[in-house]
């Protein structure tokens, strides 16, 4: 899958080797000992629980710096909900940790943004693989200091297949539609524009910060991950981040967030 990735285990020996234990590592990762987080987990850049009410009830359960874990039971399928901050290198801190848990599978849900006339905000997406545009990737590897840029990176491919086959029967149910993203993972939205056509270029048709990293390190851990995106904008259709989204594109996402989402996550958890 990669050309070289760093084991696991490495990784932690190197935190032990400065003092650090298990529990150490996940209380000041995720605010909670390991044993606190379940086999079902949720990541979110910034989404937080409230977001999709009917995942369950969701109490507070660790919060260090901005990352916040939950306990969430009663939706379908109790889990452990982490949010940890946008961009690449704040979703490792907020994952890394999981090798060290109970946890067995992951679901990353959150925003990404289209670079496809065919794909509109709202839109539900699957990424089959994230390229490489990020610099935290790189602390994967054995040898840091080689570029792992433009490098792909994949989700779990059993847990993608049931991704897709579930996305496409709830949105069957609702006129949601649902496209199979070929994402790039940056670290800048402010300084992405002036590169949208070389990203296209790279056959992209979405776009946002932290899958080709998640992929890599959910890879090294041994945890099936797949990532579940709601378009949050397009920049070819002058609709981006910044300008141009209209009030019904913004109630359509809010909508798919709020009712499909969950239907979605914890089908994925059965």
């Amino acid at each position: 899958m990669f050309a070289d990735l760093m084991d696991y285990n490495e990784l932690i020996a190197g935190m032990k080797r400065f003092g650090s234990t298990e529990e150490d590592i996940c209380l000041h990762g995720l605010g909670v000992t390991p044993e606190r987080v379940r086999e079902n987990v949720v990541v979110a850049p910034w989404w937080e629980p409230d977001t999709l009410p009917a995942l369950g009830e969701a109490r507070l359960l660790g919060h260090f710096a901005d990352m916040k874990l939950w306990d969430v039971t009663g939706g379908g399928a109790d889990l452990t909900y982490i949010k940890t901050g946008i961009g690449a290198p704040c979703f490792l801190e907020g994952l890394l940790p999981l090798g060290v848990t109970p946890c067995k599978r992951v679901v990353f849900i959150g925003s990404v943004g289209a670079l496809n006339p065919g794909i509109g905000i709202g839109d539900i997406v699957i990424p089959e693989y994230s390229v490489c545009g990020d610099g935290a990737s790189r602390y994967l590897s054995p040898d840091f200091a080689r570029d792992v840029f433009g490098e792909k990176a994949y989700p779990d491919a059993a847990l993608f297949e049931k991704a897709k086959a579930e996305t496409a029967r709830i949105c069957a149910e609702t006129g949601v539609k649902w496209h199979v993203g070929r994402n790039f993972s940056i670290d800048t939205i402010f300084a992405q524009f002036a590169h949208i056509d070389a990203i296209m270029g790279m056959s992209c048709n979405v776009i946002e910060m932290e899958t080709a990293a998640a992929f890599r390190a959910a890879s090294i851990m041994g945890i099936p991950l797949v990532a579940l995106f709601n378009v949050s904008d397009n920049t070819i259709a002058n609709k981006s981040l910044v300008s141009g989204r209209t009030a019904e594109e913004e109630e359509y996402r809010r909508f798919t967030r709020r009712e499909l989402f969950p239907r979605i996550v914890i089908s994925l958890f059965e």
